[in-house]
Parts: C-alpha cells; structure tokens; sequence
C-alpha cells in the first residue's frame, strides 16, 4: 500500500524536471517563447485555406 502514494507523486516530480520558460531555447528565443511561436503557428496552419479552394472560388465568381 505504500506503492500507492509514491505512483501518484511521480508526475508532480517529473513536472518539476522540465526546463523553465525562461531557459534559452532554438534559435535564440527563450523555451515560453517558442512554444508561443508553436502555438501561434499552430493557430495559422488551422485557420488556413488551400490555394486550390481560393482558386476554384475566383473561378465561380467569374
């Protein structure tokens, strides 16, 4: 029984490893801004049209 409580303390201990938003990162940037960067982009590729559909739009309208 004494398994229990350490199993459900394991991932609050490995939250606690990762590397601080303000550690230097890829490119330059620190790690929260490229996440921020990630998220953003993310946020784009989802909101995005393809060139075929903005293509065969123009087309309907002529």
């Amino acid at each position: 029984m004494r398994l229990l409580p350490c199993l459900l303390l394991l991932p609050l201990a490995l939250t606690a490893c990762g590397q601080p938003d303000t550690a230097e990162g890829p490119g330059g940037v620190t790690v929260g801004e490229a996440k921020s960067l990630n998220d953003a982009a993310a946020m784009l590729d989802a909101n995005s049209v393809s060139a075929n559909a903005v293509g065969a739009d123009q087309e309907m309208n002529q």
